[in-house]
């Protein structure tokens, strides 16, 4: 593998755009042979392969070579999800945690329950716990009587997705749950029941809060009538999702989805937010034939997207005041950050092209935009796919468009 990426590199530097030669006029022939040639790399099928480049101002197609094939996006699934959670729910919402007190309180000590109520929260971490349980204290609250019980019923109890393989289970994803702290690492562990061990985490929390806690602690689901107590907010939405497509962070989109699920159909499940997404993909007029959304992490191989889709997505944010600054700052910068740090470091894209990539073993994505001047998308599919071919084209063809 080692001597293929270093014959990789070789071919990357030599077809790498020149920048002292003069660019080509936008949607000139000879722009799109440039781009034709860039995406032309050993062992990445053009039948299997999609990509578009569009003027953003004037929406023109600039190149196209099948860009409404329906293909899987890897981890460009992500972006619907992205324009979804924004135009829906808002860059400055929030998802909350509770704690909720079942019995009543006498003196210092609490009759009955304490509930911790996941809302969904893929940010929340022990100091969020901590918060909690120093409102509880501030509430007069010593000792608890009736131990402690982990609510995740906000989302359904599914932890993958349809269409995920079984090697995505922890490997890609932690499980999915309405409950967890610190990404499901508590203490640096791994927990297959994320819930429970948020709740024991909380307990700690709160014995350094000074509140001792009798009984046991288990997952169950919030009696009707509760006394709230404590709860902590996340960080923005546009903070969120910032995280979330620098990094590529899986379980946040997956419980993204989730929420846009929870808080749009009262269905907390991957098939509600994927209706979400699908409904405000269409009503942003994006092409919807071939696509297919089932996850929000791109890592079904039952999800679908076109490369036309993705670029009226993306022209559809950018013109958009409301959505425009948090998309556009969540994406990875060439050369400078996120998954792009260590891609196009050197030439015209470096600090220009702003994209969201995409890989598994079968997919191969990039997709953003240039200069504020185009926007572009590139779907590459195999059976394998050898990825590091699959990069060295994006980038030809992002270095292409950086140099007009």
């Amino acid at each position: 593998m080692r001597g293929r990426l270093a014959a990789a590199l070789a071919l990357a530097a030599i077809a790498a755009p020149t920048t002292g030669l003069a660019a080509a006029p936008p949607g000139s022939p000879q722009l799109q042979r440039k781009l034709a040639r860039a995406l032309r790399v050993p062992h990445v099928s053009p039948a299997r392969s999609g990509a578009e480049a569009v003027d953003l101002a004037s929406g023109t197609a600039v190149y196209d070579q099948n860009g409404s094939r329906p293909l899987a996006p890897a981890s460009n699934e992500k972006l619907p999800l992205t324009y979804a959670a924004l135009s829906v729910l808002g860059p400055s919402y929030r998802f909350e945690t509770d704690v909720l007190g079942e019995g009543s309180q006498d003196g210092t000590t609490w009759q009955g329950t304490l509930v911790l109520k996941g809302g969904g929260d893929p940010s929340l971490t022990h100091w969020g716990l901590q918060a909690l349980a120093n409102q509880v204290r501030t509430a007069g609250v010593r000792d608890v009587t009736g131990g402690l019980v982990a609510d995740e019923s906000w989302f359904d109890a599914r932890r993958t997705a349809a269409g995920w393989k079984p090697s995505f289970y922890l490997n890609e994803s932690a499980p999915l749950s309405a409950l967890l702290v610190d990404g499901d690492r508590v203490g640096g562990t791994l927990s297959r029941n994320p819930a429970l061990a948020a709740a024991l985490a909380f307990r700690a929390a709160l014995r350094k809060a000074g509140i001792t806690v009798e009984g046991t602690v288990h997952v169950g689901v919030a009696d009707q009538y509760v006394v709230p107590l404590a709860s902590v907010q996340s960080p923005t939405l546009a903070a969120i999702v910032k995280f979330m497509d620098r990094e590529s962070d899986n379980l946040t989109a997956e419980l993204l989805l989730k929420q846009l699920g929870a808080t749009q159909t009262e269905h907390g499940t991957s098939a509600a937010g994927a209706a979400v997404v699908t409904r405000a993909l269409t009503q942003a007029g994006v092409p919807m034939t071939g696509v297919r959304i089932v996850d929000g992490s791109g890592l079904s191989v039952l999800d679908r997207l076109t490369a036309n889709a993705l670029t009226t997505l993306l022209r559809v944010a950018w013109s958009d005041g409301a959505i425009h600054p948090a998309l556009v700052s969540a994406l990875p910068v060439a050369g400078v950050n996120g998954t792009l740090e260590d891609r196009m470091r050197n030439g015209p894209a470096r600090g220009n092209v702003i994209a969201k990539t995409g890989t598994t073993s079968e997919a191969s994505a990039l997709s953003g935009y240039v200069r504020g001047r185009y926007v572009f998308a590139i779907l590459q599919n195999g059976s394998p796919l050898a990825y590091w071919w699959a990069r060295i084209a994006q980038d030809r063809f992002a270095q292409v468009l950086a140099a007009q």
